[in-house]
């Protein structure tokens, strides 16, 4: 097979914890920085406790000996809390602020890496869904990673750090307050594993029913003009709602989910908290009932351990919260995995066509295979001269498609595809792509200017350039005539043109390109009679001096093509 299967920077094969370890290990630096800033922020937590904590004794004890506190003791203790005071929320935007931009790095990568294997797989992308549930996947669902990069991944580090250190801190005054603690701990972590696989199924619901909706949703916008005319906008407007209730009735079940885990992992941690209180409290008292007249822990000691309580379950809680993050995550990656795991061919080559002008192709033995080895298109011998244009014809299934997509670069073959006497597989696929014009059945038009439109092809092409192909496909005049001209808006998939002006459209941004090798899809298949006559006879005039090859079931308005090649089915042959 020429060229080569892959993934970029990964296994097509790995799965939804692999690719978020991917993602971890691409912003280690800065989520390690993140968590020494938290840590330190732990440290003078405990620092702070202390200085607290000795500052009470020291009054407890002037106070039951009738004297007042020595202002020495005083400021011997301010400093200290002065800089913990100052010093820990400065860690806190600092932790913040490194994982915050770990997270923004992150999601641009996946974004990046996102789009070039759309780009990559070309027409193929339509396999994986419509356009509008694709775009929710580059946008929604790479973002619904932020709170697992940001908050997540540090957090699952300092719920075991801080409690051990706090663990250790408290051991110093009271075994028993520690075991205390560390018997109570497993609560926290165990309600939210239970609770948070239930709110990672109920977000992977959501975002199956995010990017339904807004495939529909895109559907219904550019079937408009066709339901005005059928008279079926009410129907329209009640699918959109129905879609619209129970994508909220969905979010309201997901909101319930995390309200729920919250609250009674709150609950779980207050009990603990209650418990080292009440333990200390009787030690105080004396009351404890094996150890009655005596105090275990003294004053300094317990309010020691009672300031350090909350903050040893603090973590806890918090990823709790956060482990909602982790399910969101998951779901929104395992959403992205036909993507992320489809296979992408990318020529191994790296030269570059040495020739100008049309090109010559020759074909020989060139197949096709699916996955599963079946034949997609059957062996194909074909010869096409520098200029020559070719219409390409066969059952739906012969592979028509299939052959374009060859040319383009998007698919592995085997067999042989020379152009320019070159081998396809060798050439630089960006270097080769820049001689083709490809013009798919459905002109790809979006929803902006008619200037914004034409520039996809030239984005430096200036308006008297974009004047010149508007000319010679004969939308000058139409344009001259409309008060905004070239910025005149166009809606989706090009709403406001005919079918007819679409492809008009289409060929002027052909134009633009200056491509040597034409490839068009069914150009006439969507048009009535007289328009594809028309539309015929300009790709006849525009396409001369070029290699042309044309794929079509019919030959209305075809007739000018010089010669015709028959695909043959493969009729479920395998490799």
């Amino acid at each position: 097979m020429k060229g080569r299967m892959t993934s970029p920077m990964a296994d097509p094969r790995r799965g939804v914890d692999s690719w978020l370890r991917w993602l971890l290990a691409s912003q280690r630096t800065l989520l390690l920085t993140a968590l020494l800033t938290a840590l330190a922020g732990a440290g003078l937590f405990i620092l702070q406790s202390w200085l607290l904590a000795g500052l009470f004794s020291d009054w407890l004890r002037a106070w039951q000996a009738g004297e007042l506190l020595q202002p020495r003791a005083l400021w011997a203790v301010l400093p200290g809390l002065a800089v913990c005071l100052v010093l820990r929320p400065l860690l806190q935007h600092a932790r913040e602020y490194y994982a915050e931009l770990a997270s923004l790095r992150a999601r641009n990568l996946l974004r990046g890496l996102l789009q070039q294997r759309l780009a990559m797989l070309g027409p193929a992308r339509r396999v994986l869904g419509a356009d509008g549930q694709l775009t929710t996947g580059l946008l929604e669902q790479v973002d619904a990673l932020d709170s697992y990069m940001a908050r997540y991944q540090v957090q699952s580090r300092l719920v075991v750090l801080v409690p051990l250190a706090i663990l250790l801190a408290t051991a110093w005054y009271s075994l028993a307050a520690a075991a205390l603690l560390l018997l109570t701990a497993p609560l926290v972590p165990l309600f939210m594993v239970l609770l948070g696989r239930a709110a990672e199924a109920a977000s992977q619901h959501q975002f199956n029913a995010l990017g339904r909706m807004s495939g529909r949703f895109l559907d219904l916008l550019r079937g408009l003009p066709t339901l005005r005319q059928l008279q079926a906008l009410p129907l329209a407007v009640e699918a959109v709602d129905s879609a619209a209730e129970e994508y909220r009735w969905r979010t309201m079940q997901v909101l319930r989910m995390a309200f729920l885990s919250t609250a009674v992992l709150e609950f779980f941690a207050a009990l603990a908290i209650a418990l080292v209180a009440v333990y200390l409290g009787l030690g105080l008292l004396g009351l404890l009932p094996w150890a009655k007249g005596e105090i275990p822990v003294p004053y300094q000691g317990a309010l020691f351990i009672l300031l350090l309580a909350p903050e040893f379950y603090a973590p806890l809680r918090q990823l709790g919260s956060d482990y909602h993050a982790r399910a969101e995550a998951r779901a929104a990656i395992t959403e992205l995995l036909p993507l992320l795991q489809m296979e992408v061919w990318h020529p191994a080559g790296t030269a570059h066509p040495d020739r100008p002008g049309a090109p010559t192709l020759r074909l020989r033995q060139l197949r096709v295979a699916g996955s599963d080895g079946r034949l997609r298109m059957a062996p194909l011998d074909l010869d096409v001269a520098a200029g020559q244009r070719l219409l390409v014809q066969g059952q739906s299934g012969s592979g028509k498609s299939t052959l374009l997509n060859v040319l383009l670069g998007f698919v592995p073959y085997q067999g042989e595809a020379q152009v320019y006497a070159q081998e396809l597989a060798d050439l630089d696929r960006t270097a080769w792509q820049v001689r083709i014009g490809y013009l798919a059945q459905q002109p790809e038009l979006l929803a902006a200017s008619v200037a914004d439109n034409l520039r996809l092809a030239a984005p430096g092409a200036s308006d008297g350039e974009l004047w010149q192909v508007l000319e010679k496909v004969g939308l000058a005049t139409l344009l001259r005539r409309l008060p905004l001209g070239l910025d005149t808006p166009l809606g989706e998939r090009g709403l406001g043109l005919s079918g007819g002006e679409q492809s008009r459209l289409a060929l002027a941004r052909l134009l633009l390109r200056d491509a040597s090798l034409w490839l068009l899809d069914e150009p006439l298949a969507h048009l009535d009679p007289e328009t594809a006559e028309q539309i015929g006879a300009l790709i006849e005039r525009l396409s001369r001096g070029r290699t042309l090859l044309l794929v079509s079931h019919g030959s209305g308005g075809l007739d000018w093509l010089e010669s015709v090649h028959e695909l043959v089915p493969a009729q479920g042959q395998t490799i």
